[in-house]
Protein backbone atom coordinates (compact mmCIF):
# COMPACT_ATOMS: atom_id res chain seq x y z
CA UNK A 1 0.00 0.00 0.00
CA UNK A 2 2.60 2.17 0.67
CA UNK A 3 4.16 2.02 -2.71
CA UNK A 4 1.17 3.20 -4.12
CA UNK A 5 2.07 6.55 -2.92
CA UNK A 6 4.38 6.68 -5.06
CA UNK A 7 2.57 6.20 -8.09
CA UNK A 8 0.99 9.99 -8.10
CA UNK A 9 4.39 11.80 -7.83
CA UNK A 10 6.21 9.71 -10.75
CA UNK A 11 3.16 9.98 -12.57
CA UNK A 12 3.35 13.59 -12.50
CA UNK A 13 7.13 13.31 -13.10
CA UNK A 14 6.59 11.60 -15.84
CA UNK A 15 4.02 13.47 -17.35
CA UNK A 16 5.69 16.75 -16.71
CA UNK A 17 8.62 15.46 -18.56
CA UNK A 18 6.99 13.98 -21.36
CA UNK A 19 4.86 16.32 -22.31
CA UNK A 20 7.07 19.23 -24.21
CA UNK A 21 8.28 16.37 -25.97
CA UNK A 22 4.97 14.96 -27.11
CA UNK A 23 4.13 18.62 -27.76
CA UNK A 24 6.93 19.25 -30.05
CA UNK A 25 6.33 16.17 -32.17
CA UNK A 26 2.58 16.86 -32.65
CA UNK A 27 3.09 20.26 -32.88
CA UNK A 28 5.48 19.54 -35.82
CA UNK A 29 2.61 17.69 -38.16
CA UNK A 30 0.92 21.54 -37.98
CA UNK A 31 0.62 24.40 -39.78
CA UNK A 32 1.33 27.65 -38.36
CA UNK A 33 -1.92 28.94 -38.09
CA UNK A 34 -2.96 25.67 -35.71
CA UNK A 35 0.14 25.93 -33.62
CA UNK A 36 -0.55 29.51 -32.79
CA UNK A 37 -4.70 28.85 -32.23
CA UNK A 38 -5.66 29.60 -28.52
CA UNK A 39 -6.62 27.39 -26.47
CA UNK A 40 -4.17 25.23 -27.95
CA UNK A 41 -4.65 21.51 -29.51
CA UNK A 42 -2.63 18.37 -28.76
CA UNK A 43 -3.44 16.67 -31.79
CA UNK A 44 -3.30 18.46 -35.11
CA UNK A 45 -6.96 18.59 -36.94
CA UNK A 46 -4.91 17.37 -40.53
CA UNK A 47 -1.55 16.47 -40.00
CA UNK A 48 1.02 17.20 -42.71
CA UNK A 49 5.02 16.67 -43.59
CA UNK A 50 5.07 20.42 -44.92
CA UNK A 51 6.86 21.65 -42.17
CA UNK A 52 9.30 18.21 -42.68
CA UNK A 53 9.39 19.06 -46.41
CA UNK A 54 10.20 22.29 -46.22
CA UNK A 55 13.41 21.36 -44.09
CA UNK A 56 15.05 19.06 -46.14
CA UNK A 57 13.90 21.08 -49.76
CA UNK A 58 14.63 24.53 -49.39
CA UNK A 59 16.38 25.10 -46.16
CA UNK A 60 19.48 22.69 -46.77
CA UNK A 61 18.64 20.68 -43.60
CA UNK A 62 19.99 17.84 -44.99
CA UNK A 63 23.53 19.61 -44.98
CA UNK A 64 23.24 20.26 -41.51
CA UNK A 65 22.27 17.27 -39.99
CA UNK A 66 25.33 15.69 -42.40
CA UNK A 67 27.72 18.20 -40.37
CA UNK A 68 26.03 17.07 -36.94
CA UNK A 69 26.27 13.55 -37.96
CA UNK A 70 29.96 13.83 -39.36
CA UNK A 71 30.79 15.91 -36.31
CA UNK A 72 29.16 13.76 -33.53
CA UNK A 73 30.53 10.60 -35.01
CA UNK A 74 34.08 11.66 -35.27
CA UNK A 75 34.30 13.18 -32.02
CA UNK A 76 32.39 10.02 -30.18
CA UNK A 77 35.19 7.63 -32.01
CA UNK A 78 37.71 9.96 -30.66
CA UNK A 79 36.93 9.77 -27.13
CA UNK A 80 36.55 5.91 -27.51
CA UNK A 81 39.72 5.23 -28.46
CA UNK A 82 41.97 8.28 -26.86
CA UNK A 83 40.01 8.53 -23.97
CA UNK A 84 40.62 4.87 -23.31
CA UNK A 85 43.93 4.41 -24.26
CA UNK A 86 45.21 7.34 -21.57
CA UNK A 87 42.77 5.84 -19.23
CA UNK A 88 44.70 2.33 -19.41
CA UNK A 89 47.96 4.14 -19.08
CA UNK A 90 46.70 5.95 -15.88
CA UNK A 91 45.02 2.68 -14.55
CA UNK A 92 47.67 -0.50 -15.24
CA UNK A 93 51.13 1.32 -16.26
CA UNK A 94 53.61 2.47 -14.21
CA UNK A 95 55.56 5.44 -15.62
CA UNK A 96 56.96 8.80 -13.96
CA UNK A 97 54.60 11.79 -13.42
CA UNK A 98 51.73 9.33 -13.52
CA UNK A 99 50.44 10.66 -10.43
CA UNK A 100 50.68 14.36 -11.59
CA UNK A 101 49.21 14.03 -14.77
CA UNK A 102 46.49 12.09 -13.23
CA UNK A 103 45.79 14.94 -10.92
CA UNK A 104 46.26 17.59 -14.16
CA UNK A 105 43.30 15.90 -15.90
CA UNK A 106 41.48 16.00 -12.74
CA UNK A 107 41.94 19.75 -12.65
CA UNK A 108 40.92 20.10 -15.75
CA UNK A 109 37.47 18.93 -14.46
CA UNK A 110 36.99 21.90 -12.66
CA UNK A 111 37.89 24.40 -15.26
CA UNK A 112 34.25 25.82 -17.28
CA UNK A 113 34.55 25.04 -20.68
CA UNK A 114 33.69 28.54 -21.83
CA UNK A 115 36.75 29.74 -19.63
CA UNK A 116 38.77 27.98 -22.83
CA UNK A 117 36.93 29.45 -25.85
CA UNK A 118 39.11 32.18 -26.81
CA UNK A 119 42.42 31.15 -26.49
CA UNK A 120 40.73 27.29 -28.10
CA UNK A 121 39.67 29.66 -31.34
CA UNK A 122 42.72 31.56 -31.22
CA UNK A 123 44.67 28.18 -31.59
CA UNK A 124 41.79 27.69 -34.56
CA UNK A 125 42.57 30.37 -36.50
CA UNK A 126 46.26 30.37 -35.97
CA UNK A 127 46.19 26.89 -37.64
CA UNK A 128 43.55 27.76 -40.30
CA UNK A 129 41.16 25.25 -39.48
CA UNK A 130 38.85 27.99 -38.94
CA UNK A 131 35.31 27.36 -40.28
CA UNK A 132 35.62 24.05 -41.28
CA UNK A 133 34.50 20.78 -39.73
CA UNK A 134 38.05 19.89 -38.47
CA UNK A 135 37.56 22.89 -36.21
CA UNK A 136 34.45 21.32 -34.79
CA UNK A 137 36.14 17.97 -33.92
CA UNK A 138 39.37 17.75 -33.55
CA UNK A 139 39.09 20.59 -30.01
CA UNK A 140 37.23 17.46 -28.77
CA UNK A 141 38.47 14.31 -29.45
CA UNK A 142 39.45 14.01 -25.60
CA UNK A 143 38.17 15.03 -22.88
CA UNK A 144 38.98 14.87 -19.03
CA UNK A 145 35.54 12.89 -18.01
CA UNK A 146 36.41 10.36 -20.59
CA UNK A 147 39.84 9.88 -19.10
CA UNK A 148 38.43 9.86 -15.25
CA UNK A 149 35.37 7.54 -16.65
CA UNK A 150 37.80 4.95 -18.53
CA UNK A 151 40.75 5.05 -16.14
CA UNK A 152 38.18 4.04 -12.82
CA UNK A 153 36.67 1.26 -14.82
CA UNK A 154 39.88 0.04 -15.96
CA UNK A 155 41.56 0.34 -12.41
CA UNK A 156 38.81 -2.52 -11.13
CA UNK A 157 40.14 -4.80 -13.96
CA UNK A 158 42.37 -7.97 -12.47
CA UNK A 159 45.67 -6.99 -13.42
CA UNK A 160 46.47 -11.05 -13.82
CA UNK A 161 45.03 -10.90 -17.19
CA UNK A 162 47.93 -7.97 -18.16
CA UNK A 163 50.23 -10.10 -16.68
CA UNK A 164 49.13 -13.56 -18.99
CA UNK A 165 49.39 -11.62 -22.25
CA UNK A 166 52.80 -10.17 -20.88
CA UNK A 167 53.87 -13.62 -20.57
CA UNK A 168 52.76 -14.76 -23.50
CA UNK A 169 55.15 -12.16 -25.54
CA UNK A 170 51.78 -9.27 -26.29
CA UNK A 171 53.21 -6.11 -26.54
CA UNK A 172 51.10 -2.99 -24.79
CA UNK A 173 49.10 -1.57 -27.86
CA UNK A 174 48.20 -5.67 -28.51
CA UNK A 175 47.38 -6.10 -24.46
CA UNK A 176 45.22 -2.88 -24.89
CA UNK A 177 43.19 -3.86 -28.20
CA UNK A 178 42.96 -7.48 -27.35
CA UNK A 179 42.57 -7.58 -23.76
CA UNK A 180 41.11 -4.36 -22.33
CA UNK A 181 38.80 -2.67 -24.95
CA UNK A 182 36.73 -5.79 -25.42
CA UNK A 183 36.33 -5.83 -21.05
CA UNK A 184 35.42 -2.04 -20.97
CA UNK A 185 32.09 -2.32 -23.03
CA UNK A 186 29.82 -0.94 -20.35
CA UNK A 187 32.41 2.29 -19.62
CA UNK A 188 32.67 2.35 -23.50
CA UNK A 189 28.92 2.62 -23.86
CA UNK A 190 28.59 5.22 -21.16
CA UNK A 191 31.39 7.13 -22.72
CA UNK A 192 29.77 7.04 -26.36
CA UNK A 193 26.10 7.92 -24.98
CA UNK A 194 27.64 10.68 -23.17
CA UNK A 195 29.98 12.29 -25.69
CA UNK A 196 27.22 11.78 -28.63
CA UNK A 197 24.70 13.63 -26.98
CA UNK A 198 27.25 16.72 -26.02
CA UNK A 199 28.38 16.45 -29.34
CA UNK A 200 25.40 16.42 -31.42
CA UNK A 201 23.77 19.37 -29.24
CA UNK A 202 26.81 21.47 -29.24
CA UNK A 203 25.59 25.23 -29.92
CA UNK A 204 28.33 27.27 -28.64
CA UNK A 205 31.61 26.20 -30.15
CA UNK A 206 29.92 26.00 -33.26
CA UNK A 207 28.46 29.27 -33.75
CA UNK A 208 31.92 31.05 -32.83
CA UNK A 209 33.54 28.67 -35.43
CA UNK A 210 31.13 27.98 -38.52
CA UNK A 211 31.04 31.26 -40.47
CA UNK A 212 29.06 30.09 -43.58
CA UNK A 213 25.93 27.99 -43.53
CA UNK A 214 27.60 25.61 -45.17
CA UNK A 215 28.98 24.45 -42.01
CA UNK A 216 26.49 24.95 -39.56
CA UNK A 217 25.26 22.02 -37.56
CA UNK A 218 21.34 21.56 -36.45
CA UNK A 219 21.51 23.45 -33.40
CA UNK A 220 22.90 26.63 -35.15
CA UNK A 221 20.50 26.04 -37.87
CA UNK A 222 17.52 25.62 -35.62
CA UNK A 223 18.80 28.88 -34.27
CA UNK A 224 18.05 30.63 -37.39
CA UNK A 225 14.61 29.36 -37.41
CA UNK A 226 13.82 30.72 -34.53
CA UNK A 227 14.27 34.21 -35.53
CA UNK A 228 12.72 36.34 -39.22
CA UNK A 229 12.27 39.38 -40.50
CA UNK A 230 8.53 38.80 -39.48
CA UNK A 231 7.98 35.75 -37.05
CA UNK A 232 9.35 33.37 -35.39
CA UNK A 233 8.42 30.01 -37.78
CA UNK A 234 7.39 27.84 -35.57
CA UNK A 235 6.87 24.88 -37.49
CA UNK A 236 9.64 24.65 -38.80
CA UNK A 237 11.56 24.83 -35.66
CA UNK A 238 9.66 21.78 -33.88
CA UNK A 239 10.41 20.01 -36.89
CA UNK A 240 13.70 20.25 -36.64
CA UNK A 241 13.92 19.82 -33.00
CA UNK A 242 12.25 16.67 -33.76
CA UNK A 243 14.88 15.52 -35.84
CA UNK A 244 17.58 16.75 -33.37
CA UNK A 245 16.10 14.27 -31.02
CA UNK A 246 14.81 11.36 -32.52
CA UNK A 247 19.05 10.27 -33.09
CA UNK A 248 19.53 11.04 -29.40
CA UNK A 249 16.92 8.30 -28.45
CA UNK A 250 17.80 5.88 -31.18
CA UNK A 251 21.11 5.78 -29.36
CA UNK A 252 20.02 5.93 -25.99
CA UNK A 253 18.08 3.28 -26.49
CA UNK A 254 20.04 0.74 -28.33
CA UNK A 255 23.01 1.35 -25.97
CA UNK A 256 20.93 1.58 -22.47
CA UNK A 257 21.75 -1.65 -21.04
CA UNK A 258 25.16 -1.12 -21.63
CA UNK A 259 25.00 2.75 -20.23
CA UNK A 260 23.16 1.39 -17.14
CA UNK A 261 25.45 -0.97 -16.40
CA UNK A 262 28.32 1.18 -17.05
CA UNK A 263 27.14 3.72 -14.49
CA UNK A 264 26.66 0.86 -12.19
CA UNK A 265 30.04 -1.01 -12.11
CA UNK A 266 32.25 2.33 -12.83
CA UNK A 267 33.63 3.39 -8.92
CA UNK A 268 35.84 5.16 -7.34
CA UNK A 269 38.83 3.85 -6.20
Amino acid sequence: MKNRWLYLPLTVAFVAVVAPFAWMVLGSFKGEGEILRNPPTWWPDSASLDNYTQLFSRLQFGTYFFNSAVVAVAVTLGNLLFCSAVGYALAMLDFRGKKLLFTIVMATLMIPGVVTFVPLYVLVVNAGLANSLPALILPFLVSPFGVFLMRQFISGLPGELLDAGRVDGAGEIRIFARIILPLCGPALATLGILTFLGSWNNFLWPLVVAQQESQFTLPVALALYSTGQNSIQYGLLLAGATIVVVPVLLVFLVFQRRFIEGIATTGIK
